[in-house]
């Protein structure tokens, strides 16, 4: 999703040790500096921007740090002032504990409500203004709340300043295995729906339970080398903290797009053979336009896959045009026009890639 690197479904276990070290070094740091500062005993809300902030994209976190230290702010601020003119029930008597505490309550709530949709940003409210609101009202102690402010500071910083350094992704790497993995599973489905077809099988491509982010995942390659390229133009040095590469590999960006393009097309092909599973019925007879789509899926799967590994792709992509005209002459009905449009469509994609290249 845009906001994330695009990197395989499963990392292997070298790339989640190391997401998971750099977590534990973030949170540890900041608890150890307030706990030398003396800010509190136990200085959990500065261990916790580690947790809540530190993601794939590791890049993302001075936005994301931003964010949580704008929230923990009006949050607390929210709440104190609150709790200024409503007091803790432990401040009030036994007999109107009750009272006070639920007026109290509603009003921390209320406040902390409003404040967290009125910071709405990149399409989501700021959680952190309502639940630093309900953690000052909950430890109404003296000097608790500056702590917070303080302890949330030093967490932040350190994960903003620390968590890059800390074995760096290379988005342009992330970028290109994401693209390799994307390759890889989509000839794995094009595979199994052109066996389906030449079978005389259901008109229908096989239900992959991670399909949605199959076809999300080129977009995702994309917004990385386009963040990793907004890097490259900043000033020398803060480009050499952030430690990415001056320029992608050649051809990385083309072929990243087009399989944005594709998967948009193919998407539609995999939809229309499941709307036509459905229309036709468990028990229809075999379609002989389904049986004779089989050679120009596996032609059009052939054709994108060698252009998205960069390679010359022009012979089987004038095949899998040759069949598409082939499969035209001999059923030309609206119906079969319909399946066909999405493998068409990826052939016009494949071909304004070929003609870009230099």
């Amino acid at each position: 999703m845009p906001g994330t690197v695009a990197v395989p479904h499963n990392p292997p276990p070298r790339a989640r040790l190391r997401s998971a070290t750099r977590l534990a070094v973030c949170a540890a740091v900041p608890w150890f500096l307030c706990l030398w500062w003396g800010t509190s005993t136990v200085p959990v809300p500065a261990a916790l921007p580690a947790v809540l902030i530190l993601r794939e994209d590791v890049y993302a976190a001075p936005r994301l740090g931003w964010n949580r230290l704008v929230g923990v702010v009006v949050g607390v601020a929210l709440s104190t002032f609150v709790l200024h003119w409503l007091p803790p029930p432990s401040a009030s008597s036994v007999t109107s504990v009750s009272a006070a505490a639920s007026v109290s309550f509603l009003a921390v709530l209320a406040c902390g409500c409003a404040g967290m949709y009125l910071m709405y940003q990149g399409g989501a409210p700021n959680q952190q203004v309502l639940v630093s609101a309900l953690v000052i009202y909950a430890t109404a102690l003296p000097g608790y709340a500056l702590a917070r402010l303080v302890e949330s500071a030093v967490g932040i910083a350190t994960v903003v300043l620390l968590g890059p350094l800390l074995w760096p992704p290379d988005p342009y790497r992330s970028a290109a295995a994401g693209l390799d993995a994307y390759r890889s599973e989509l000839g794995g489905l094009l595979g199994t729906v052109a066996a389906r077809l030449g079978g005389g099988g259901p008109a229908t491509a096989p239900e992959l339970p991670e399909e949605a982010e199959l076809w999300l995942r080129p977009q995702n390659g994309l917004a990385s080398c386009d963040r990793a390229a907004r890097r490259a133009r900043l000033p020398r040095l803060p480009r050499l903290y952030l430690r990415t590469p001056s320029r992608p590999p050649d051809g990385l960006g083309e072929r990243l797009r087009l399989a944005a393009r594709s998967a948009l097309t193919l998407q539609y092909f995999t939809q229309e053979l499941r709307e036509r599973a459905r229309t036709d019925g468990p028990c229809a007879a075999p379609d002989p336009a389904l049986r004779d789509l089989a050679p120009l899926v596996r032609a059009t799967a052939r054709a994108l896959d060698t252009a998205l590994r960069g390679e010359d792709c022009s012979s089987d992509l004038d095949r899998a045009r040759g069949l598409d005209l082939a499969h035209r002459a001999a059923h030309p009905t609206r119906h079969d026009a319909v399946l066909r449009a999405g493998l068409h469509l990826t052939h016009e994609a494949v071909a304004d890639h070929v003609s870009a290249r230099p």
